[in-house]
């Protein structure tokens, strides 16, 4: 009994989907914003917005019991996907003195690569909104 010294190649694999198979795979909404939410907090220097009430920034709101400012909580997101293409729109915080105009290019070049790996969606755009700068570093995410 010999081993077959080469497994055979991807192509020939059974079951394997290409673009002759009918079919579609559908990713909601929904899934893509919870994607690009958890892929900001991958980037250094970012994560959740302020808490906001009637469009202002509420300062010490999280004495009132809404969500604080900080860099490990999940940031605001929305996506609207249209076949393979989406937009995602993104309301974060930045760490201070970190530059915005940087974290913000690294945060949209990231969920970009981050969604096209995990979706195989393209990133039409990527629209961010920085709400408020961190400048109390929690000890999880510090260092």
């Amino acid at each position: 009994m010999t081993a077959d010294p080469q497994p055979p190649a991807v192509e020939d694999a059974p079951g394997r989907a290409d673009d002759t198979v009918p079919g579609s795979i559908t990713i909601a909404d929904r899934v893509v914003t919870k994607l690009a939410s958890r892929a900001v907090l991958e980037t250094p220097d970012a994560g959740a917005a302020a808490a906001r009430l009637i469009g202002q920034v509420i300062p010490g709101a999280g004495h009132l019991g809404f969500r604080q400012t900080d860099l490990t909580g999940l940031p605001k997101a929305s996506a609207q996907v249209d076949g393979n293409v989406a937009v995602i729109d993104l309301v974060i915080s930045v760490r201070w003195p970190a530059s915005v105009p940087q974290v913000t290019a690294a945060v949209r070049q990231h969920v970009r690569e981050r969604l096209a790996a995990l979706t195989g969606l393209t990133i039409a755009e990527a629209r961010i909104v920085v709400t408020d700068l961190v400048t109390e570093i929690p000890s999880s995410r510090a260092g």
